[in-house]
This record gives structure tokens, C-alpha cells and sequence, in this order.
């Protein structure tokens, strides 16, 4: 098993659909947290992070860091949206990295796709 493993529930997204995504960590040595980035390529939008571990976020953020101390058993669930009409098909690519020391030990990257 990888230090990292990280799902999305699905990989066709859709404008103001929910976007669930899960981050486990078994990496064995100390580390800070998991820092999740998203990229939606061909395009200047944003992904907007809304929760983790069932905790509200408040502000609008593109980019979500998690403590570890706040992740029970080792694991991360998250939700996002995506609030632009596209015009065409975009790929976007989602990337969770383990963070010790700002620096980054392991990570994973997934590719979804956005569309009407």
C-alpha cells in the first residue's frame, strides 16, 4: 500500500454538483497534514472547498490544508464545488500531498472531468 491513497466519489462533475473526495495517510513517519490542490485546466475558475471532516469552511479557499490532528484514524473527507457554466469539456486535476516540515513527503494525483 502507497503512503497516500486518495478517491473521489465520481469523476464526472457538474456545475454546483457536489464533489466528495476521501484522503488516507499510512505513511509511517511524523508529518503535518495533507494539502489537497486543484487545477481546471483550460480555464482561470476555481474549485471551492466547502467542508472537511464534517467541519464547515467559511471562506472561500482553492486550496485546502487538513492538520493531521484533526483526522481521525489517519483519514480526510472532503467536499468541493464548482460553480461556472463551462463552455467546453475541462479536465481537472486534483492533487493530495503529504506535508511534514512545508515540505512535501508523497502524493497522488487524480484526473476528473467537468462538464454540463
Amino acid at each position: 500500500m502507497k503512503d497516500i491513497e486518495f478517491n473521489l466519489e465520481s469523476k464526472e462533475i457538474h456545475p454546483n454538483s457536489e464533489i466528495k473526495g476521501t484522503v488516507i495517510v499510512s505513511y509511517p513517519g511524523r508529518y503535518d497534514g495533507v494539502v489537497i490542490n486543484t487545477q481546471i485546466l483550460d480555464s482561470n475558475e476555481h474549485i471551492i472547498y466547502k467542508s472537511y471532516n464534517g467541519k464547515k469552511i467559511s471562506q472561500n479557499i482553492a486550496r485546502l490544508f487538513i492538520n493531521k490532528d484533526i483526522m481521525p484514524e489517519n483519514k480526510a473527507e472532503f467536499t468541493a464545488l464548482i460553480e461556472f457554466e463551462p463552455k467546453q469539456v475541462h479536465e481537472i486535476k486534483f492533487r493530495a500531498s503529504i506535508i511534514e516540515q512545508h515540505k512535501e513527503i508523497e502524493s497522488k494525483i487524480i484526473f476528473a472531468k467537468y462538464s454540463i
